[in-house]
């Protein structure tokens, strides 16, 4: 299955904004929906095409509530997430899937009440979809935090150094999206 993340914007809460629309509210319809991480929604679709086009569908809310949509697809990485606009560039075969993965975007992922950093162990982390979907506030959910922009160098993923975190949420992105980061 292919796994979508919406993040919501800082000061906006997401979920109450895609389901207070009736059009949002029907195309998420038929989705178990998830919060993965703090002021996000989560849902999975059956394949990337179906992911990319649930979210040209929610294009109007994205715009407007969204500070980045994510697609986590198996066939491209088990672990690592794909940008939209990479997600879409693979769907329509403008990119290999094994071209994918030099130029990153890394959220540091903190966690309420973890302790120290590092404190939790990775497959746990891989779990977290299954948190409450009604936790509207998300004080107990991770949350996603500052994102760096890096460059994979011969297969290394340089450290997270923007400040101590319990995990990282590594995301592929395209060039065009590493410049304007």
């Amino acid at each position: 299955m292919t796994r979508v993340c919406l993040v919501g914007d800082d000061g906006v809460q997401l979920r109450y904004e895609l389901l207070s629309r009736e059009t949002s509210r029907d195309a998420l319809r038929t989705y178990d929906l998830r919060a993965p991480f703090a002021n996000t929604v989560g849902l999975e679709t059956v394949s990337l095409g179906a992911a990319v086009s649930l979210l040209n569908d929610l294009n109007w809310y994205i715009v407007r509530f969204v500070d980045a949509a994510l697609v986590l697809e198996p066939s491209v990485s088990e672990a690592e997430w794909l940008s939209r606009e990479l997600a879409t560039a693979i769907r329509d075969d403008a990119v290999r899937p094994d071209e994918t993965g030099r130029l990153l975007k890394v959220y540091g992922i903190e966690r309420p009440d973890a302790g120290p950093p590092g404190n939790r162990d990775s497959d746990e982390d891989a779990d977290s979809t299954d948190a409450d979907p009604t936790d509207a506030d998300g004080e107990d959910l991770p949350r996603l935090v500052e994102p760096m922009y890096l460059t994979r160098t011969d297969g290394e993923i340089p450290e997270y150094d923007i400040r101590d975190v319990a995990d990282t949420l590594v995301v592929r992105i395209t060039e065009r999206e590493f410049e304007r980061g």
